[in-house]
C-alpha cells in the first residue's frame, strides 16, 4: 500500500485523515517507535522469562505508559458516563481496570485506574483511553480538571514518577526484605503507602504472567534508591531485571492485548478527531490482514474478555450496543499455539534458494503497534491474530487472537497467515513472501495462575 504521505505531526487527526484519504492509509506501514528507554536485555531474555516463573523478576514500567491525573467533584460522574465498568464503592486505596467504548460499543482503550484520595484519580496505560477521557474533561460539562503526561520515552525530560513491579514465587519475600515494616495485608488491586529505606512508596498488590507480585511507584527523584533496595533484597533469590523484550512477552500469558486500533473513526466523532493531535493519537497498523475499512480492525470489550466487568446498572457510552452483544457475542478472545514444525520451516527458508518468509524475531516479533494477521479455517477467514511472543517457560510461540465463536474451543486447529501484503512499505519489514502457519486454539489467559 504505497501512498505518498501529505500530512504532518502538527495536524489534528481529522486533518491527517483527510490528507491521507482514509484512516487505514494514514496508519498502515508506519513501522513502530521506541517502546522504552530500557535495554532489550539485561542478561538473556530466556533467563529473564525464567525468573518470573522460578524466582523473582523486576520490571521497570517508568517509560512506556501515559499518565492521566484528574480531580474534581464530578470525577465519579465522568467515570460512570464513559467507563463500561461499575464504580460503585470504588474507594481511595483501590485500583481497577478502566475500559472505555465508543457510542457503538466498540473498544477505544483501557488503563489501570487508581483512586488516590477523595475525588482524585490517576489512570496509567496507553494513550487511547486517556485521550478520550481528557477530551470529555475539556469539552464536557464536568467539574473536573485533568492533566495528561505523554509516554516518557517520547519526551525529552525524565519521567515524573518511577513505576516498578516485582513478580514471581519469591516476589513477596523480596518485598518483605526490602520494606522497613511488615507488609500490609492487601487485597488484590488494593494499594497502601509503605517505606523502603526511609522513602515513601505506594504499594499495589498485583501480579503478571500468572505469578504473585507487587507494583509500586513514587517520585522520580527516589527511583535509583528504590531500585537498588529491591535488587539488594532480591539478590539471595536470584532476582533478574526484565529488559524490554522479556517484559512484553508476559502479555501472551496474561491474555491482555496491549494495543488494538481504537474505535475513534466512526461517524459522529469528527469533533473528537479535530481536537485530537495526530502526534498523540496516531498508531501504526501491520500484519497480513489488510482492509481499507478501518472498522474491520475494531474489537469490542466483550470480544476482549471484559464481559465480566461490564456493568449495566449505570448509563454509559456504548451501553445499548453492549447489551445486545453480551449474551451472544460473535467472536471471542483466545490464545493460539503456533505449530513448531511450521515455525522451523520459516527459519529454514533463510537457508534455501529463493524467497524467504518473514523473519520471526524472538522473543517478541514487532514491526507495528497494532498487528493483525488473518486467522483461517478451511480456507476462510475466521478472525485476527494480534500480539505474539515466544515464552520459554511454556516452550510455545503464542499469540492472542479474536476468532468467530464457533472456532473458539480449545483444541481447534486453524492457520494464520504470516507476512505482510505484497505492497507493504514498512521499513521495519524485509522483503519476503507470505506463508501459512498452523496453530491450535488455547484458552486466554494461558497457563496456570499462581497469584
Amino acid at each position: 500500500m504505497s501512498r505518498e504521505r501529505q500530512w504532518s505531526f502538527s495536524d489534528s487527526m481529522k486533518e491527517a485523515i483527510e490528507a491521507a484519504g482514509n484512516p487505514v492509509w494514514l496508519m498502515r506501514d508506519l513501522g513502530v517507535g521506541r517502546f522504552t528507554d530500557l535495554p532489550d536485555e539485561y542478561t538473556h531474555w530466556i533467563e529473564e522469562q525464567r525468573a518470573w516463573r522460578e524466582s523473582v523478576a523486576l520490571a521497570d514500567q517508568s517509560y512506556h505508559m501515559t499518565d492521566l491525573r484528574f480531580e474534581g467533584p464530578d470525577s465519579i460522574e465522568l467515570l460512570e458516563r464513559f467507563g463500561v465498568n461499575s464504580f460503585e464503592g470504588f474507594e481511595p486505596g483501590q485500583a481497577k481496570q478502566l475500559v472505555v467504548a465508543n457510542p457503538n460499543g466498540k473498544f477505544i482503550g483501557d488503563a489501570i485506574l487508581f483512586h488516590l484520595e477523595k475525588d482524585t484519580f490517576l489512570s496509567v496505560g496507553a494513550a487511547a483511553a486517556h485521550n478520550w477521557l481528557l477530551y470529555q474533561i475539556e469539552t464536557g460539562d464536568y467539574d473536573v480538571t485533568g492533566d495528561l503526561q505523554g509516554r516518557p520515552v517520547a519526551m525529552s525530560d525524565d519521567p515524573t514518577t518511577y513505576r516498578y513491579q516485582v513478580q514471581g514465587p519469591d516476589a513477596v519475600a523480596t518485598m518483605e526484605d526490602a520494606a522497613d515494616e511488615p507488609l500490609p495485608d492487601l487485597g488484590f488491586f488494593n494499594f497502601e503507602t509503605i517505606t523502603i529505606d526511609g522513602y515513601e512508596v505506594n504499594l499495589l498488590r498485583h501480579g503478571m504472567a500468572g505469578e504473585a507480585g507487587f507494583e509500586f511507584w513514587g517520585p522520580w527523584k527516589d527511583a535509583d534508591e528504590i531500585k537498588r533496595a529491591i535488587l539488594d533484597a532480591g539478590e539471595e533469590y536470584g532476582i533478574r531485571r526484565l529488559g524490554a523484550q522479556s517484559y512484553q512477552t508476559a502479555n501472551a500469558i496474561l491474555g491482555w492485548l496491549p494495543l488494538t486500533v481504537p474505535a475513534i473513526y466512526d461517524e459522529g466523532m469528527d469533533d473528537y478527531l479535530e481536537w485530537l493531535d495526530v502526534g498523540q493519537g496516531l498508531l501504526s497498523i501491520g500484519g497480513s490482514f489488510d482492509s481499507d475499512d478501518i472498522t474491520d480492525y475494531y474489537v469490542t470489550p466483550v470480544e476482549l474478555g471484559y464481559d465480566h466487568i461490564v456493568d449495566f446498572d449505570h448509563d454509559f457510552v456504548g451501553k445499548a450496543a453492549l447489551q445486545q452483544e453480551i449474551d451472544d457475542p460473535d467472536r471471542k478472545k483466545v490464545s493460539l499455539e503456533w505449530n513448531a514444525e511450521d515455525l522451523a520451516d520459516v527459519y529454514a527458508s533463510l537457508f534455501r534458494e529463493g524467497p524467504t518468509n518473514k523473519f520471526v524475531d524472538l522473543p517478541h516479533p514487532r514491526s507495528s503497534a497494532c498487528h493483525y494477521d488473518e486467522v483461517r479455517k478451511d480456507g476462510g477467514m475466521i478472525g485476527i491474530s494480534t500480539d505474539k511472543s515466544y515464552v520459554y517457560n511454556e516452550r510455545e510461540m503464542l499469540s492472542l487472537a479474536v476468532v468467530d465463536d464457533e472456532y473458539a474451543d480449545p483444541g481447534t486447529e486453524v492457520t494464520l497467515v504470516w507476512g505482510e501484503p505484497e505492497d507493504n512499505t514498512n521499513a521495519k519489514v524485509e522483503r519476503h513472501e507470505q506463508t501459512e502457519i498452523r496453530a491450535t486454539v488455547a484458552p486466554a489467559p494461558y497457563g496456570r495462575d499462581n497469584r
